[in-house]
């Protein structure tokens, strides 16, 4: 089940030039905008608002992994609602085709030629809802969007628009009919992120700004697509110093050397650039180790797969162990 155009237009085959950076305080302003915005209608994850942005600066995909009914969906459209670029939705299902995700070609009576009819993930931010409820055929169909920012059909390779981004929820509770996604899949997402039970005073005020009219019903945009991809300008033209890059190599070796499976390179990249948009949050053109020790949970710990040895330690523990024992210099 999608939310799609019934009539899009056909996707580009050609990539954009990038665009000019902002400057590091309007990208800052800009990201705070954001997080401000998303926060009429989510009340009490601050932090997790901010995970998301920075990830989005970054370049990169977010696996929302939590119970049902904490707003996983509703925090996805109201940072969606906030940029004011094109939105797609995939409910995923197990009856969920890859080609119903990335789009087919349909044969034209009239011209009497194939016609590429291009699927939900020809969006700027597309909501994968549910992912795991759908096999894993299905879910590979986001891996080459989300790796390169194309999709391949029938040997024809489309770019994407950007800003690009792909938000995937899946609850955490309740395994039937559902598909545990692969870690090559896994490893895509930049971070994992889990909002939990709202606090009694949290709670309530949901209860107060849900009676009458939903406020997501009146959230307008306050950034737009093109301001998001100078954004992204600024966070890759961020300084990050030999130190602070040694420094993510001796956290992702620390997790290599005590799990089954330890961080890949992707994910030290993936932190590096969760650092420099954190930088960027806050007003820096460079990368301090604070940056990294503040993105390295929520980058990592779904990149780890622990054993016998960790003597049944998490991976989120694991990456706490690596905070307190990896020296910074």
């Amino acid at each position: 089940m999608t939310d799609a155009n019934p009539n899009p237009t056909p996707p580009s085959r050609r990539g954009d030039d990038s665009p000019t950076p902002l400057p590091v305080d309007e990208a800052a302003s800009l990201a705070g905008r954001i997080v401000e915005n998303v926060e009429e209608v989510i009340v009490g994850h601050h932090d997790v608002t901010e995970h998301i942005v920075t990830a989005i600066l970054a370049r990169g995909h977010l696996l929302l992994d939590d119970v049902p009914g904490v707003g996983k969906t509703m925090l996805a459209r109201s940072l969606a609602r906030s940029i004011d670029c094109e939105f797609k939705r995939v409910q995923f299902t197990p009856d969920l085709m890859p080609t119903d995700v990335t789009g087919v070609n349909v044969f034209d009576e009239r011209s009497r030629e194939f016609e590429f009819r291009p699927g939900p993930v020809f969006g700027n931010v597309v909501l994968a809802d549910e992912i795991n409820r759908a096999p894993p055929k299905t879910q590979s169909a986001l891996l080459e969007a989300m790796e390169e920012s194309q999709v391949t059909v029938d040997g024809e390779t489309y770019r994407l628009d950007q800003p690009f981004t792909v938000i995937a929820t899946q609850n955490d509770v309740g395994g039937d009919r559902t598909y545990e996604l692969p870690i090559a899949e896994i490893d895509r997402f930049m971070k994992q992120l889990t909002l939990g039970y709202p606090s009694p005073e949290d709670e309530s005020e949901v209860l107060r700004r849900v009676t009458g009219r939903h406020p997501i019903e009146g959230l307008d945009p306050v950034a737009t697509g093109e301001e998001v991809r100078r954004a992204r300008e600024t966070v890759a033209g961020v300084t990050a110093e030999a130190a602070v890059r040694e420094y993510v190599t001796r956290l992702a070796n620390y997790t290599r050397e005590r799990a089954d499976l330890g961080v890949s390179p992707r994910g030290s990249i993936a932190l590096l650039r969760a650092g420099q948009a954190r930088a960027v949050l806050d007003g820096r053109d460079y990368v301090v180790p604070d940056d990294v020790q503040a993105e390295a949970e929520a980058v990592l710990r779904h990149r780890v797969r622990t054993g016998a040895e960790t003597g049944g330690a998490s991976g989120a523990a694991l990456i706490a162990e690596a905070l307190d024992n990896v020296p910074v210099s």
